[in-house]
């Protein structure tokens, strides 16, 4: 199973995503970006990648302990930048951002507890892909749109653990479709 922890914003933040979107869309350059669908709007805590459907009952005990020790915080989107000279545009986080840092750690250090083959750990940086470009594209007026933009705060208040199905089809632009596997509340609410 190829999998992932995450953080998902909540549905009214995602239209206000939605919204940011659709005018990054209407700028010089975007028809060559491929930009990404809401349901696959997230931070991505920690890739595992293909795991092996033996390690998941530990990897999502451990994630469970993670999430249990992680209080719940505030989140807003906010900004704008690119990685790799236009091959990502993202929007990044605003907020309790250290604690998303401490979630990302957690999630990481789960993997590797429970035998999940995790490669060199790296400084986590919150992001959450809107597009993203097969050649270098100058993306310089969407992140300076992007710079301005700040979503509405909310309290993030679980860990998902998500499965990614990769396109199968060969169709021109089909996106992953991803399925939440578990949910588990911060600092053991709900």
């Amino acid at each position: 199973m190829r999998l992932f922890a995450a953080v998902l914003p909540p549905e009214s933040v995602v239209r206000e995503l939605a919204a940011e979107v659709a005018r990054l869309q209407t700028l010089p350059g975007a028809e060559r970006l491929r930009w990404t669908h809401r349901p696959g709007w997230h931070f991505t805590l920690a890739f595992y990648g293909e795991v092996a459907d033996g390690l998941v009952p530990d990897l999502s005990d451990r994630l469970a302990r993670a999430a249990r020790r992680t209080a719940p915080f505030a989140l807003a989107l906010s900004g704008g930048g690119q990685f790799g000279r236009g091959k990502a545009l993202w929007t990044g986080a605003h907020g309790e951002v250290e604690a998303l840092r401490l979630l990302a750690d957690r999630a990481e250090s789960a993997a590797r507890k429970a035998g999940v083959p995790m490669g060199e750990h790296r400084r986590y940086k919150a992001h959450l892909t809107v597009a993203r470009g097969r050649d270098s594209v100058d993306v310089r007026p969407h992140v300076d749109l992007l710079r301005e933009f700040t979503s509405r705060t909310w309290t993030v208040d679980e860990l998902v653990l998500v499965r990614s199905n990769l396109p199968r089809s060969g169709v021109a632009g089909e996106q992953p479709r991803y399925e939440a596997v578990a949910r588990w509340s911060l600092g053991g609410a709900g």
